[in-house]
């Protein structure tokens, strides 16, 4: 071996080895999973249906979960860069079924959801109204497997959240407990399986909650709860809630559920106008 083998080769090695050290160091980073979350403004009196306030509140839970970025929007999207790449939307508005199927955007909201994109409605969000119900009815319980006919049927008070699927990942880190919500009786569970259940103060068992996996592989999830704030601080049913999104977005759910832990201040009310 001659001079300038013996200085040039171990630097070779060297380098190589670093190079080989560093690669190791750094895994591929894991694609984003974008969800947007779509709210209004509030129509119900104070601390309840805080539509844009609570996807806020969800963005930032779903945010704390690895690779998981989000975005929230007043009504369906005017830019249309705020739906590249979503593989969930979120929705806690007034009836969904109007929001997203009449309009100019219904066309982009189909083919959003036969690509496999995941949708969450959140209590009235899940429903049609009575008057649209045969016209928008079949192609709407088609993206959700299921629905509530508002406003036919409320109920009040509290009652026991029951998981009718305990080993199904949305019910991960949580287990039942006593809530107090509005509860939309009668929903129509045509092609869904049943998630969730409540006992109204009248004595009868109702839905709550239901999933649907669509054709495609896209993933639905709808809960019915949701009426006032105070349960989006509950960090039980926080956890439920973030557990469906990312279920729905095809995010691995660990076994003690999504972390959902924020500040008070980022759960408290945004002040009363």
């Amino acid at each position: 071996m001659n001079f300038l083998c013996r200085i040039w080769l171990p630097g070779l090695l060297l380098a190589l080895t670093s190079g080989l050290a560093t690669a190791q160091e750094k895994p591929a980073e894991r694609p984003m999973t974008k969800i947007l979350f779509i709210g209004k403004q509030p129509d119900h009196p104070y601390g309840s249906h805080m539509y844009l306030h609570t996807c806020g509140v969800l963005a930032k839970c779903v945010a704390l979960s690895p690779s998981v970025e989000a975005v929230v929007s007043e009504g369906w999207p005017d830019d249309a860069k705020k739906l590249d790449g979503v593989k969930a939307i979120v929705v806690y508005t007034s009836p969904a079924a109007e929001l997203l199927l009449d309009g100019g955007h219904r066309d982009d909201f189909d083919r959003i959801m036969r690509g496999g994109v995941g949708l969450v409605t959140i209590h009235w969000a899940s429903t049609v109204t009575k008057e649209n119900l045969e016209r928008l009815g079949p192609s709407w319980v088609g993206y959700l497997g299921g629905t509530w006919v508002s406003n036919v049927g409320l109920s009040g008070g509290k009652s026991a959240l029951k998981r009718l699927a305990p080993e199904h990942p949305i019910c991960r880190g949580w287990q039942e407990y006593e809530i107090e919500d509005e509860y939309y009786l009668n929903p129509t569970i045509e092609k869904a399986s049943p998630l969730l259940q409540v006992r109204e103060k009248g004595g009868k068992d109702v839905i709550v909650g239901w999933t649907f996996e669509r054709e495609g592989g896209g993933r639905s999830f709808a809960t019915t709860l949701g009426h006032p704030y105070k349960n989006f601080q509950d960090e039980r049913f926080r956890r439920m809630i973030v557990n469906g999104i990312l279920w729905a977005a095809h995010v691995d759910i660990p076994k003690d559920g999504a972390p959902v832990d924020l500040s008070e201040e980022a759960l408290a009310l945004p002040p009363k106008p």
